[in-house]
């Protein structure tokens, strides 16, 4: 005799905010100490992590430092952008 098991499927509804993500672009002109250090004062990362964002943007040309609404990024893109970094809000 096999015993048959009913699973009820609950479907929920969790409505979540889009969020964005900032990106940091490489450049010819900042050093690794100032991207570092930037990241460090702006987005609130440790330094090991500004380190690890700081080589990813270096060999791979860009990299998402930050995750939040548009409303959120906001301040740190316009404070990276006005120490010179190039930065921008992506989907």
């Amino acid at each position: 005799m096999s015993e048959t098991k009913t699973l009820e499927k609950v479907e929920t509804k969790v409505q979540e905010e889009h969020l964005k993500a900032l990106l940091v672009h490489n450049d010819d002109v900042h050093t690794f100490d100032y991207v570092i250090e930037s990241l460090v004062d702006i987005c609130g990362h440790t330094e090991i992590q500004a380190t690890q964002c700081t080589y990813i943007i270096h060999y791979k040309g860009k990299c998402d430092v930050k995750r939040g609404s548009f409303d959120d990024l906001l301040a740190p893109y316009n404070e990276l952008i006005g120490k010179g970094l190039s930065a921008e809000i992506v989907d």
